[in-house]
């Protein structure tokens, strides 16, 4: 694939696979579309069978790219993207840890035109549709044949055929028209010059059914097993609807993602209220929310006040409060309140199209596990057809007949299929990638969820991480006497024309306690050592031990206070009025809520905690402390902390970041995982691999513990296809019939084969159980 420069004159296609029903064929309509002239870039989303396609349309098109796979026999339905998705321009992402997303992928789709959006649904209904029917007509072949005698089903055929006429009349359609997806696929590999699973299922099929037809027209003999090409097409049908069930159903989230934004918007223009489609809403539009409503797009918040459920982006059930200033997510649900909002995000570029982006592009993306489960099952295809081969000739020159040779033959070829290696992994990553973007944890990549699961060192940034990120009043500490809330009223009314940020602290947490704070009459700035304003009459002087001099007030009853505050990390002030010392106020950074309980639930999986800071070394100590953090490297200054990162990787550490994703690029990048964390709405997230929505710390142990899960379940699941695969292949090739008269035959080969895939897929379901945050068993 070139990656070229691309002009805003490329086009962007959605093409609809409608005959791909595995991964393989996917994977090889995926590398037959990139080689086409003028084709730039390819997105595979294999959860719809949707590739999502740029072009240059001076060499190429719709019509003609739908040309070329339909000659390779492809069939499929070639569309120009949703003019609302291609209407806003999409950043494309790049990480460390993966290719970056072909732009105008996933995210094309994000409007309200997705021409595509049942297309995965209606796959899984033809498959099912063609499981049916060829279950309905394999149970009379089977009655109808040596295994119905065997169970006691002696009836003839009717109308005076023999069981083998019967046998091809009923066989037939199920070969042809049910077996048709395994048949066609094996084709298409054969004309790229490969072999696949596809090929394994189509020749067991082809071979028992081809004999049968010779021995019946040909040879006039009931030596045939027309019920086995019955049976193995009719298993390797559920099989395969089973498996693409599982998959489409997390393409289906998907798409009811998109669905929560509305398809209409209240938006006013020079003073009136019209309703529009939301592909006609703008950046700068100001939009009026009413009770109930879902916000069609992104924005803050400019009047009015409402609380407003947000769960369906973070995870979180209780609904946040809306005031002016405050940003809202499209697909979000507002409460009982009403406000109005300023558009700052439409289309493709909002936290519900990014969120869905990253969640697609991840289900798409191949772990480094996956790659050598490819590189294994096409060897197993070749280990299964020569098995095949080697039976047939084995039996052969051991001087069993041919119907007996070709059993062997077609059993060790059915049952060796590499169904279930293929699917160890994909499943795994795509239930896991879901699961995770329920809660609000969304993996980049593939290659970012198993990075994930090997972590061992969590190195947070302080400030916004663990910490809130703006200072805040902590305490308020009055002196012999005096009231509190006086201290504290008189402190913030000094203040209040104060820009200073700790004067900010100090007024909203005097107006969070319900106090009137007060312009003062007069006001001076005393640079380096605080304030001194006139408030009531009354002369306020607040600020550090040096204006307290200044104003020839003594503090030395309140030393031994401030230093305790000070060696908690906070900025303790002393307040005085009209020569009288009144108290301290103390403001800080605060810890999050959630910091202590998620740096403990690191520790319980074994992961070391680190903090790395740009703050003193008494103010990070004060925080580790109330965190409980391991280690704390403090006073770096923002380019030096990737260097910090990579001296933890030299100590033999697989490192993960987590920080804002701005300040901390170079060390989010440096780490094996890089985490954006609060980054649902206005956090880049270009750098990290990991993006959580909401702001918890405690999600990154959840992403930890999804990871290691996934992990987990793909070793369960290649270990399982690995033993089957050993344990199988002798058996169907009969090696117990000299020993105990024992032989599979290809019907029941064919089942074992999709008992096998529907185990590993199950066990991959296993990743729903539980909530994120809880250890779940498995």
């Amino acid at each position: 694939m070139t990656h070229a420069h691309h002009s805003s004159d490329a086009a962007r296609l959605e093409v609809a696979l409608r005959t791909c029903h595995s991964g393989t064929d996917l994977q090889g309509a995926d590398t037959l579309i990139r080689q086409r002239p003028g084709v730039t870039q390819v997105h595979l989303d294999r959860t719809r069978s949707v590739a999502h396609v740029q072009i240059d349309p001076a060499v190429t098109d719709e019509t003609r790219l739908r040309t070329q796979l339909e000659a390779a026999g492809y069939l499929c339905t070639c569309e120009r993207a949703s003019a609302a998705a291609s209407g806003h321009a999409h950043h494309p992402q790049t990480s460390h840890a993966g290719p970056a997303p072909a732009p105008g992928g996933h995210a094309d789709h994000a409007g309200h035109g997705d021409a595509h959006a049942g297309h995965g649904e209606a796959m899984v209904t033809d498959m099912l549709r063609r499981f049916t029917v060829s279950l309905l007509l394999t149970i009379p072949a089977v009655l109808y044949s040596p295994i119905g005698e065997a169970i006691g089903f002696t009836a003839m055929p009717p109308f005076g055929l023999g069981m083998n006429v019967f046998g091809l009349l009923l066989t037939t359609p199920v070969v042809w028209w049910g077996g048709w997806p395994f048949i066609s696929a094996a084709w298409r590999a054969l004309r790229r010059g490969e072999a696949n699973m596809m090929t394994l299922i189509a020749l067991g099929i082809l071979v028992s059914y081809a004999y049968s037809v010779w021995a019946t027209l040909a040879l006039g003999s009931q030596e045939v097993f027309f019920e086995a090409a019955a049976m193995l097409t009719t298993f390797s049908l559920l099989g395969h609807w089973l498996e693409m069930r599982s998959r489409f159903a997390t393409g289906r989230a998907v798409e009811a993602l998109l669905r929560l934004a509305p398809a209409t918007a209240r938006v006013i223009r020079n003073g009136a209220e019209m309703e529009l489609p939301v592909e006609q809403v703008v950046t700068g539009d100001l939009v009026a929310i009413r009770p109930g409503d879902r916000v069609p797009v992104d924005g803050e918040v400019m009047s009015g006040t409402s609380f407003v459920d947000e769960s369906m982006l973070t995870g979180e059930p209780v609904p946040v409060e809306k005031t002016p200033g405050a940003r809202v997510a499209a697909g979000t649900v507002n409460q009982n309140g009403a406000f109005q909002f300023r558009a700052t995000a439409v289309g493709v570029d909002t936290a519900l199209a990014r969120i869905v982006q990253l969640v697609q592009d991840a289900q798409a993306s191949k772990a480094p596990a996956q790659r050598l489960a490819d590189t294994a099952g096409k060897y197993l295809v070749f280990v299964a057809l020569g098995s095949g081969l080697l039976a047939f000739l084995a039996w052969t020159l051991l001087g069993e007949n041919l119907v007996f040779a070709l059993t062997a033959a077609v059993s060790a070829i059915v049952i060796a299929c590499p169904d279930a290696l293929a699917l160890a992994t994909p499943t795994a990553i795509t239930v896991g990638v879901g699961r995770g973007a329920q809660a609000g944890v969304l993996f980049k990549n593939a290659s970012a969820l198993e990075a994930a699961a090997g972590v061992t060192t969590v190195v947070f940034d302080k400030t916004g991480t663990l910490t809130e990120g703006k200072p805040a009043l902590t305490d308020v500490v009055p002196a012999a006497g005096v009231a509190e809330h006086e201290l504290l009223r008189l402190a913030a009314s000094a203040d209040q024309p104060s820009q200073h940020p700790l004067a900010d602290a100090i007024v909203r947490g005097a107006r969070d306690r319900g106090l009137t704070v007060t312009a003062p009459e007069t006001f001076e700035a005393v640079p380096g050592r605080g304030v001194q304003a006139t408030v009531d009459g009354r002369q306020v002087w607040i600020g550090n031990r040096a204006l307290m001099t200044q104003a020839g007030v003594s503090v030395a009853a309140a030393e031994d206070q401030a230093a305790q505050l000070a060696s908690d990390g906070k900025t303790a002030m002393f307040v005085a009025a009209d020569g009288q010392f009144l108290g301290l106020v103390a403001v800080a950074d605060r810890v999050r809520e959630s910091a202590r309980a998620a740096v403990a639930e690191l520790q319980a999986l074994g992961v070391r905690t680190v903090m790395l800071t740009g703050d003193t070394e008494r103010t990070a100590q004060a925080v580790a402390r109330q965190l409980g953090l391991d280690t704390v490297i403090a006073d770096v200054l923002p380019e030096q902390k990737a260097t910090q990162v990579q001296a933890l990787q030299g100590q033999g550490q697989r490192v993960a970041m987590v920080g804002d994703g701005v300040n901390d690029a170079p060390a989010l990048a440096q780490a094996e995982v890089g985490i954006a964390i609060g980054a649902g709405t206005d956090v880049a997230v270009e750098t990290a691999d990991v993006v959580l929505v909401n702001s918890d710390p405690a999600a990154v142990a959840a992403s930890l513990r999804l990871a290691r899960r996934v992990q987990r379940k793909i070793r369960q699941n290649l270990f399982w296809a690995v033993i089957y695969n050993v344990l199988a292949i002798p058996f169907a090739a009969g090696v117990l019939y000299p020993a105990y008269g024992v032989l599979l035959r290809p019907e029941w080969a064919a089942l074992l084969m999709s008992v096998s895939t529907l185990i590993v897929t199950g066990n991959a379901l296993l990743l729903n159980r539980g909530r994120l945050g809880q250890a779940t068993s498995g």
